[in-house]
């Protein structure tokens, strides 16, 4: 067992919802393209309780505006992390942010896709 972990039961609960507002807050306030997936989902979202779709088609097209927020959220973190290890260009450095950005696009790709698919 790691020596950096904490509690157990109710409170470890407790302590990792903190922790994961304390990211929301992070990401909203720091990042840009987390706060514009915010309002694409402020959007997209509602809108597809007036669509008619199934409720496994709406399901799919919560689920990928839902997957592009975590998406951002880990590609925040590595780039986050990255930042911290060093800000000297490297190539390593240059290849893990641009494979968060790339994960990025193809879950933004896949809302395109699977919104199209759907709707057309």
């Amino acid at each position: 067992m790691s020596p950096f972990k904490g509690q157990t039961g109710l409170k470890r609960i407790l302590n990792a919802s903190g922790y994961s507002l304390d990211g929301l807050r992070a990401a909203f306030t720091g990042e840009a393209a987390f706060r514009q997936l915010v309002l694409l989902n402020a959007i997209l979202i509602p809108l597809s309780f007036f669509l008619n779709v199934s409720r496994v088609e709406q399901a799919l097209l919560i689920a990928v505006c839902l997957l592009a927020l975590i998406v951002e959220l880990l590609n925040s973190a590595v780039e986050a992390a990255i930042d911290r290890i060093s800000l000297e260009l490297h190539p390593l450095s240059k290849n893990a942010k641009d494979m968060g950005s790339a994960a990025q696009l193809v879950a933004l790709s896949m809302i395109a896709l699977v919104w199209a698919v759907i709707l057309l």
